[in-house]
């Protein structure tokens, strides 16, 4: 009786462990121990499902921008395995492995990715591990947290830190910023606050719900929004404050102005940690609450010089304000070439100035030099430039090939005739490296 059915038992046993045997080696691949994954063929596209959160940097060993992230990423994967969920920092030489450098449209490198579920996004945040770490923690954030007590608001508030603006809905139904929380996802932090006490009603400068609280940590700023509580009228709001009130611009705080379609009120200084500037800033302030169809912004010549050069101001016109379309144009108000800073005097300049720009006293002017957002794009310019070397250089010697293709057909005649080798000799092209991405 056994012989009738130890084949069938046999084959039921074999064919067990050659199915479980692919799982164990998946599991084993992963042992993650909470530091950089180092991925290759074999294991990419199992780390991609097997992960929820994975984010993953395709470097070239030897690109010099991948080896200064390197550490940053080293130390970011231990604060984001502690994560719930966890994100998992891997890394793949995507210059040896190029099918699946292909596969992921990789053009340069360092190129970082967060695969969420397996859906991948490019990433193109901050790189220093601590800013990173912040960054990510969103991605695994809900879309709008609900708040229960006092305590659960300021640990939100705590873990949240200062990178990003905050906005907490207290007494307000989820659902209606929850377009906003999933639409600016990577740019704020989205809560709904149910139950607090008077203390974090005074704490938050608000005395009656429902109410939307937009908080700027890195700032020390924040503004209440009373309603009307429509749809359209909460997306405005909450589009309008993610920016400070007046922002300082910087190289980095540019980016945050991508797809802003607002055009910005630049006030100009010579230095501005001058402690003369504080007071036009917090009249700007005042300023901007009560012109959200604009952005305010203000820069020194000493902060960046280059930047403010474009704008054709010498020292004698400082302080100065444009309005800046922040591409290649920018006009300036016609009896407002500066602004005095007496004390007394700043308010009203500032009413008159805008007054004037919405009556349409202005000149309009092209900015000098490069564009002002080539400051933005320069790295990926010089890029661009060299790409367009290296194809005019090709152009030229295909066209140099061509031109002498008639002698190498006479040359090989007489090579036929005379018995000699005097064919042309033509050395294989190197391949050229991507170009590298700049941090």
């Amino acid at each position: 009786m056994w012989s009738s059915f130890s084949i069938p038992f046999v084959i039921f046993l074999i064919c067990s462990i050659l199915v479980a045997s692919p799982i164990a080696d998946a599991g084993d691949q992963f042992e993650w121990d909470g530091r950089v994954l180092e991925l290759d063929q074999s294991n990419f596209d199992a780390a991609i499902s097997n992960f929820d959160y994975i984010f993953v940097d395709f470097y070239a060993p030897w690109c010099g921008h991948c080896k200064r992230l390197a550490p940053e990423l080293d130390k970011a994967a231990t604060m984001l395995a502690g994560l719930k969920p966890p994100v998992v920092v891997a890394k793949i030489d995507a210059d040896k492995y190029k099918s699946i450098a292909s596969k992921h449209e990789i053009d340069g490198y360092p190129t970082l990715k967060i695969f969420i579920h397996g859906v991948a996004s490019e990433y193109f945040g901050p790189r220093k591990a601590d800013v990173l770490t912040q960054f990510l923690k969103k991605f695994v954030a809900p879309d709008v947290a609900i708040l229960e007590s006092d305590f659960a608001i300021k640990e939100f508030v705590k873990e949240a830190g200062s990178d990003f603006p905050i906005f907490i809905g207290f007494g307000l139904n989820e659902t209606l910023i929850s377009d906003s929380g999933i639409k600016y996802k990577k740019k704020a932090w989205f809560s709904v606050a149910r139950y607090f006490s008077d203390d974090i009603m005074s704490s938050y400068d608000f005395d009656k719900v429902p109410a939307l609280a937009a908080i700027h940590p890195a700032y020390n700023e924040q503004n209440i929004f009373y309603g009307p509580f429509e749809e359209n009228f909460i997306q405005d709001y909450i589009k309008q404050s993610l920016l400070p009130l007046v922002l300082p611009i910087t190289q980095d705080s540019l980016r945050l102005l991508k797809d802003e379609e607002r055009k910005t009120v630049l006030t100009i200084f010579e230095d501005e940690k001058d402690e003369k500037t504080f007071g036009l800033v917090k009249v700007l302030k005042a300023a901007a609450s009560a012109n959200r169809d604009l952005i305010f912004g203000y820069v020194g010549r000493r902060q960046w010089a280059d930047f403010v050069e474009s704008f054709d101001v010498s020292k004698s016109q400082l302080p100065k304000m444009v309005v800046w379309d922040r591409g290649e144009e920018y006009t300036t108000v016609i009896g407002s070439e500066s602004v005095d800073m007496d004390e007394k005097e700043i308010g009203t300049q500032v009413s008159n100035f805008l007054k004037n720009y919405r009556e349409g006293n202005v000149i309009h002017n092209r900015i000098s030099g490069p564009s002002v957002m080539g400051f933005l794009k320069s790295k990926l310019g010089m890029q661009v430039i060299l790409i367009l070397i290296l194809v005019l250089l090709l152009v030229a010697l295909m066209v140099s090939m061509l031109k002498d293709e008639p002698d190498t057909f006479s040359n090989q005649d007489s090579a036929v005739e005379t018995g000699s080798s005097s064919a042309p000799q033509y050395e294989p092209r190197v391949p050229r490296r991507a170009t590298e991405k700049e941090d």
